[in-house]
């Protein structure tokens, strides 16, 4: 059974950081991504990471700021998230599919969420 689970949100202070993990069981997908969705908007792309590759695509407001890695040994994706903002909140879902995309259908599998929140 493919099970996703993400760690590592909370609550932070605009300009300070956040790590976080999405263990992967079951079995190996091709590309895993971050979306993050806030309330009342769509669910929207951050980052995306090919597993046997290196390659690595981040939407426009993440580039610079967060960095999508991966520890094929432990099956976890990352996020390290820094100088974050107050726009920046949302819940975060980890995605897994055969392929890589920017789209949340591109991505058959997704984790449950784990909520970042960001005071001013």
């Amino acid at each position: 059974q493919v099970q996703l689970v993400e760690s590592g949100g909370g609550l932070v202070q605009a300009g300070g950081s956040l790590r976080l993990s999405c263990a992967a069981s079951g079995r190996t997908f091709s590309a895993y991504a971050w979306f993050r969705q806030a309330p009342g908007k769509e669910r929207e792309f951050v980052a995306a990471i090919t597993w046997y590759g290196r390659s690595t695509y981040y939407a426009d407001s993440a580039k610079g700021r967060f960095t999508i890695s991966r520890d094929n040994a432990k099956n976890t994706v990352y996020l390290q998230m820094n100088s974050l903002n107050p726009e920046d909140t949302a819940v975060y879902y980890c995605a897994a599919g055969g392929s890589i995309g920017r789209r949340p259908d591109d991505f058959g599998s997704w984790g449950q969420g784990t909520q970042v929140t960001v005071s001013s």
